[in-house]
């Protein structure tokens, strides 16, 4: 139906045409775009290189030796994306297989990158190998210890004459409770996207997230508490039909009957240009980090791991872990 004009608008006109019993399924056209992208990534690939590729592909989906939660194919795109240049490099230079990667050529993939570049190329890296010695078709995990961050691996506040002006420069109660999450709570940005509307708890002033099996249950201050109820009377206002159940919605998605989450790119345009959310985040569980010190009240009040808080703590508090063993 897409090739049929250019400018239909194939997804709606399917969804309305499905509403009314209009709409014969072909099951052969029902597949996920980011699977189809992953497959004709593995096909341009060597063998056997497109194997251990796909082995680790299939691990990310949680069907290797170790039992996780499955991720959903459009990160395991973004990862693959991540990697497909490099993969293409060698290949092109005569690799048939991964495990012919060496240190060097692990620097030199590396060597050059900085900020959010360098961070998706080391963590997609780390997944690759680490997939791969679980699954035997590597010798060694070569970038095991690989600094996913900057080279010096330290946090990096922002400053505070930004951080200030970031609600006051916001136009839109989307952007200030979104900006308010991030920079107040340090809530991750994709978990902001996929915030239930459910789960926010005016009268107890609580938002619940859910990552995976486990939640973690925030406190809303005054503050939030006020931008959350006006993102609510605004949604309201604006699509009160919508039963898309995810909190932040937009123009498209709160109609849309398939009920998506709000699109990366759309949260990253509520910023200005050269902030993310994830910085935001980053600077808030450091601001946490300076004022008490202690590693278990930010694992608590933030939600996070036992080596984020370490390791912020760490960059706080320098003198206190110099002399832990790494």
């Amino acid at each position: 139906m897409a090739r049929l004009q250019t400018h239909l608008a194939a997804k709606p006109v399917c969804q309305f045409l499905r509403t009314r019993g209009l709409l014969v399924d072909d099951p052969g056209l029902h597949r996920d775009r980011d699977l189809a992208w992953i497959e004709r990534a593995l096909a341009t690939l060597p063998q056997p290189v497109a194997e251990e590729v796909d082995a680790w592909v299939q691990a990310l989906r949680g069907q290797g030796p170790r039992e996780n939660e499955p991720r959903s194919w459009e990160g395991i795109r973004r990862y693959l994306s991540n990697l497909r240049p490099v993969l293409n490099a060698w290949t092109a230079a005569g690799m048939t297989t991964l495990r012919e990667v060496t240190a060097d050529h692990i620097q030199a993939t590396m060597d050059g990158l900085e900020g959010t570049v360098r961070r998706q190329r080391a963590t997609a890296l780390r997944s690759l190998f680490r997939a791969l010695k679980r699954e035997r078709l590597v010798f060694r995990d070569l970038v095991r210890h690989l600094p996913v961050g900057d080279l010096t691996g330290i946090p990096r506040p922002v400053p505070s004459d930004v951080l200030a002006g970031l609600l006051d420069q916001a136009a839109t109660p989307f952007a200030r409770l979104a900006i308010a999450l991030a920079a107040i709570h340090a809530v991750p940005a994709a978990e902001i996207r996929t915030a239930l509307t459910a789960d926010l708890n005016l009268s107890r002033g609580t938002l619940e997230l859910r990552r995976g099996l486990r939640r973690h249950t925030l406190y809303l201050e005054e503050l939030t508490h006020r931008l959350a109820a006006d993102w609510l009377t605004y949604r309201h206002q604006r699509w009160p039909t919508s039963a898309n159940p995810h909190l932040l919605v937009t123009q498209k998605t709160a109609p849309d009957p398939d009920y998506p989450a709000v699109h990366r790119i759309t949260m990253q345009k509520v910023l200005p240009k050269g902030q993310t959310l994830d910085r935001l985040r980053q600077d808030r569980i450091l601001d946490e980090a300076f004022t008490t010190g202690d590693p278990l009240t930010l694992m608590r009040l933030l939600g996070i791991t036992e080596a984020t808080a370490m390791r912020y703590v760490g960059t706080a508090y320098p003198e206190r872990t110099a002399k832990l063993l790494r």
